[in-house]
């Protein structure tokens, strides 16, 4: 399988912020049986997901302890571990104009990355023109998207994909009239010219089922949310959490999708603890909805159990102030800033990382007072890289001082 790829003009984004989902790549989801046993057949977790690359999982697990090349204090400029690719066929004067075909904007995370990735595009002269499109969570948009951006004299295209396989045709078509930068998730093709990324879903989906294999006793009962199927970091989120569920000795009770969505949430953990009379542990492949979970023990007079979240605000407020058992893993949404420096260092013939691993920090209880912001709203995401752009906090809803 090939490896996976990933304002100074007034721009227009077209959509508006509705319920996170997708409409293709959608396998059903799996209620698994509560029984314990053993093998990884038996485990709970179910069958291992067709996103699963052994490969892959081996060499995100060991980056995480590799140290990234770059500037210490800019991680959104950092690689880790970089195979150079040249650019020199894509060197042309500017200004330039960059194109972007945006997935969506219809969660915290990726609302935050979006005025990430505008502020970015207002530090550099060089760019001429910026135009965005919003597939507002939609496959069949996205590819509309995309050829339509093609016939607007883009000098490079950033894409950050809805869903995997489904928008692979249209970035192959892409990449033969426009150098092509894919991040956040990837295609199933390696002609962009580069894919950038944190480490990736095997690392986040690790970092939280390590957490939960060390806290919750032998046998404990485990429930997965997950949030959307068919995009590759998201099921390779929850592959590396099976493998590690597998090796434990803890029992996985559920694995249930939310959409996203606080509400759902809520009554899926309330449900499983009506169901099962506890729950032991939450491992969740997204920490947007993760106050919702904590609500629903807290609601039933039950202490809270180890639990991963997300670097948002909210559940970091949550985690100190009740007192949490809990850790979270990230997938900083400094990575917005990195396609647009990508794509200059492109369009100037400068060399790019072909795969382009940024790092992806954890938050523990050792460090959570650092990332913890209590002048940023309760959806900001503390790894933004945003602090020193213009127009910071008040841009990202927070306040001075």
């Amino acid at each position: 399988m090939p490896r996976p790829k990933a304002a100074v003009a007034v721009l227009t984004v077209l959509g508006a912020l509705v319920a996170a989902g997708c409409t293709t790549d959608k396998p059903a989801a799996t209620t698994p049986p509560a029984a314990p046993a053993a093998s990884a057949q038996g485990s709970g977790t179910g069958a291992q997901s067709k996103f699963f690359v052994q490969a892959d999982f081996d060499a995100q697990l060991a980056m995480r302890s590799q140290p990234p090349e770059g500037p210490v204090d800019r991680p959104w400029e950092q690689a880790i571990a970089p195979k150079m690719t040249d650019t020199a066929r894509y060197k042309k004067d500017g200004p330039y104009h960059l194109c972007f075909s945006n997935a969506a904007v219809n969660n915290p995370w990726r609302q935050v990355g979006w005025k990430t990735m505008q502020a970015e595009v207002g530090l550099h002269e060089e760019i001429g023109k910026f135009t965005a499109l919003d597939a507002e969570g939609k496959d069949d948009k996205q590819i509309s998207d995309i050829a339509e951006l093609q016939a607007k004299g883009c000098d490079a295209l950033i894409v950050s994909p809805n869903t995997t396989a489904t928008l692979t045709p249209a970035v192959t078509a892409a990449c033969g009239k426009v150098p092509v930068i894919v991040f956040d998730r990837g295609v199933e093709t390696d002609c962009p010219v580069t894919f950038i990324k944190p480490i990736g879903g095997y690392a986040f989906g690790a970092d939280a089922a390590e957490f939960l294999a060390a806290k919750v006793p032998a046998g404990g009962k485990v429930l997965a949310l997950r949030i959307l199927p068919g995009v590759d970091v998201l099921e390779t989120r929850w592959s590396a959490a099976k493998v590690i569920f597998d090796r434990s000795r803890v029992q996985v009770v559920g694995v249930e999708f939310t959409d996203g969505d606080a509400a759902r949430t809520k009554s899926i953990v309330s449900d499983y603890i009506q169901r099962h009379g506890r729950i032991d542990g939450v491992w969740m492949d997204a920490g947007a909805t993760a106050v919702a979970a904590v609500e629903a023990f807290e609601d039933a007079g039950l202490p809270v159990p180890p639990i991963n979240g997300e670097d948002q605000q909210d559940f970091l407020q949550k985690w100190k102030d009740a007192g949490l058992t809990a850790v979270a893993p990230t997938y900083p949404t400094y990575q917005w800033r990195t396609p647009v420096i990508a794509a200059l260092r492109i369009l100037k013939g400068e060399e790019v990382p072909e795969t382009w691993n940024l790092p992806q920090p954890k938050v523990t209880a050792e460090n959570l007072s650092s990332y913890l912001k209590p002048n940023m709203p309760p959806l900001h995401y503390a790894l933004c890289g945003c602090e020193e752009l213009p127009g910071f906090p008040e841009t990202w809803g927070g306040r001075k001082g």
